[in-house]
């Protein structure tokens, strides 16, 4: 076999990051609670394939199934039936403790609550998680992921020291720090005024666009939605439009 050249190694490099990847695949999934006459279809049927690196806005009315979705696809909720593939991991064929397992390094998530832990501050809240998960230097990376998201002279701060916007951006941190494939957002603005929820927004697309995660979020924003690559819109428990499809 000849040598490579740099220029025959730069071919290979654009060939394989033209060739599409899936992230998300996700094949016949309903979800029931409940049983006999009490069960409840909460999804009817989901099918979705979401291309690595690109960005999916999921819309629908409350009730429409949206957040119990995105619970299946990030491995927080097993799903009744049907398959789950997330990242090259079955997250279908896990018990709990192996999707907690496999979400690590996988999935990010970020929430309308921000779900910081108040005794820690900003900089432990992001660190503790990777430590936990044996990453090196825990405390290095959380600083610096923090002066990503423009919290860099707030990393002794305490939850209550902060703002909404910056508490925020503090789980903006600690979703990307361990460089998921995917984030997970679900109506990340929901407890924010306009202004400082148009900011973090900024802000998640441009740290998605830095790490090259895939990123679904909730919204009821069409506007928000626009900006995504691809607009999904559930209804029932079943997906009812897909501008992807």
């Amino acid at each position: 076999m000849p040598p490579q050249t740099a220029a025959t190694r730069d071919a290979a490099k654009t060939e394989t990051s033209s060739t599409p990847h899936i992230a998300i695949q996700a094949q016949n999934v309903t979800l029931s609670l409940g049983e006999g006459d009490a069960r409840v279809d909460i999804l009817g049927g989901i099918d979705l394939s979401i291309t690595t690196g690109t960005t999916v806005a999921l819309l629908g009315p409350s009730g429409s199934g949206k957040s119990s979705l995105m619970a299946i696809l990030s491995g927080l909720e097993r799903a009744t039936g049907g398959t789950v593939n997330i990242a090259g991991a079955d997250f279908g064929a896990m018990n709990e403790d192996e999707l907690a397992v496999a979400r690590r390094g996988r999935v990010g998530i970020v929430l309308q609550a921000f779900h910081l832990l108040p005794t820690m501050t900003a900089l432990e809240n992001v660190a503790v998680p990777l430590e936990l998960d044996g990453q090196k230097d825990p405390f290095a990376i959380a600083a610096k992921e923090l002066a990503a998201v423009g919290l860099g002279d707030r990393l002794g701060h305490y939850p209550m020291q902060l703002s909404g916007g910056e508490q925020q951006r503090v789980a903006i941190a600690r979703a990307m720090a361990s460089r998921p494939s995917i984030i997970f957002a679900d109506e990340p603005t929901g407890n924010l005024d306009q202004t400082t929820g148009e900011k973090i927004i900024a802000l998640l697309f441009e740290r998605q666009m830095a790490t090259q995660a895939t990123l679904l979020i909730i919204t009821h924003d069409p506007e928000l939605a626009k900006r995504c690559d691809r607009i999904v819109s559930l209804r029932d428990g079943m997906i009812e439009t897909d501008s992807g499809a």
